[in-house]
């Protein structure tokens, strides 16, 4: 009977333990997706900013003439969602209480850029609803990093 008992306990200590390893560890990667994912979009604006009058002129011309329609203040919000994005999600990644503000900022940015992309360029006419899809991906895994963030802290 003292075994079974403490069988018991040995077993409810490992559950515990592996419950809170699996917690770490599922943590840990949802972290490094989020990093990861906020990195290629720095990545994507920085490429974005840095583009050359060769590679301009190379592009379609629905693309160049969104290009061109571009404002500076759309990149500077660009600019801030991905840099926002990345710092926030190093904060998730260390368990910062920033961590779920930061990514707020960063949505708030998804936010006001697409629409302001859709609003100040003519990305409809280029991309048409079939367009529409990779902003509603990003708008919903920024939601979901924030959601996640503010829920750890």
């Amino acid at each position: 009977m003292a075994i079974r008992h403490g069988g018991r306990l040995v077993a409810r200590l490992a559950s515990t333990l592996g419950e809170e390893s699996m917690s770490t560890n599922r943590h840990t990667y949802i972290a490094a997706a989020a990093i990861l994912w906020n990195l290629i979009g720095l990545i994507i604006f920085v490429l974005r900013v840095t583009i050359g009058p060769e590679q301009v002129a190379a592009l379609a011309p629905a693309d160049r003439a969104v290009f061109d329609a571009t404002p500076a203040w759309l990149l500077v919000v660009f600019g801030v969602a991905t840099v926002t994005g990345v710092i926030g999600a190093v904060g998730l990644w260390r368990r910062a209480p920033w961590a779920g503000p930061v990514l707020g900022l960063s949505l708030a940015a998804v936010l006001v850029q697409m629409v302001g992309m859709y609003a100040a360029t003519p990305a409809w006419q280029a991309s048409g609803p079939a367009g529409l899809v990779l902003p509603a991906v990003i708008i919903a895994l920024g939601a979901a990093q924030w959601r996640y963030a503010s829920t750890r802290a």
